[in-house]
């Protein structure tokens, strides 16, 4: 694992995400307008999307979706900035960072209807009980600290399940540090401690998992 994807989640977060790969060349930017912020949306924030997607450290389109565990934009508001942003991604060619939460269902049927022939990243996994229909469209299934809580035997379960070329491994820091982090500050180097989580369900070793994530990365990211 050497190098790390920044997430934009708003205009202003996207320009901070673009700053820090360009200072840093292991760095690399997702943009995209959070569901969460997506009252903020307005139609002619394609432009500026796509005009930071042009970036060459832009390796993806979000992170965007639905999330109906918080009530910050309405399913409408949420669902219009995401399609628009399926949209930008399909003109730009660029792959998807799916955010989900409580909202699998409507995140689904949208992708099921705008998102045929892209690349789609279900950024922290959590839809165990889709992971049929996942495996079946071919998208990836990005697994982040909550694979290593103790209660989380269903999402080891996924894990196991999906293909060897469809799973990637995140940390979604500063958020869902995993164990025995838990609690504290998330960082990208605790991505290590859920590797090695995802190295067991998988029966491999960790250097294994290593490559094989990492290879997934370099080939839906491009880089």
């Amino acid at each position: 694992m050497t190098r790390i994807v920044g997430i934009g989640m708003g205009r202003d977060s996207c320009a901070r995400a673009l700053a820090v790969a360009d200072a840093h060349p292991e760095v690399y930017a997702a943009i995209g307008v959070h569901p969460n912020s997506a009252e903020e949306w307005r139609d002619d924030d394609v432009a500026w999307l796509t005009k930071f997607a042009a970036h060459p450290k832009v390796v993806a389109i979000g992170e965007c979706g639905m999330d109906f565990y918080r009530d910050r934009a309405t399913p409408d508001q949420q669902e219009h900035a995401f399609r628009a942003q399926i949209a930008v991604a399909r003109e730009t060619g660029l792959p998807l960072v799916i955010h989900t939460r409580d909202a699998d269902a409507a995140t689904l049927a949208i992708l099921g209807d705008t998102a045929d022939g892209l690349e789609v990243i279900l950024h922290c996994f959590s839809m165990v009980d889709r992971v049929d229909e996942v495996i079946e469209r071919g998208w990836y299934a990005s697994f982040a600290g909550p694979l290593t809580y103790k209660a989380n035997d269903a999402l080891r379960g996924a894990a196991a399940r999906m293909p060897a070329d469809r799973i990637l491994v995140e940390t979604d820091s500063p958020y869902l540090a995993p164990v025995p982090r838990r609690g504290k500050p998330n960082q990208p180097a605790y991505v290590a401690d859920t590797l090695a989580i995802l190295a067991d369900v998988r029966g491999l070793d960790i250097d294994a998992c290593d490559e094989l994530t990492t290879a997934n990365a370099a080939r839906v990211f491009a880089w």
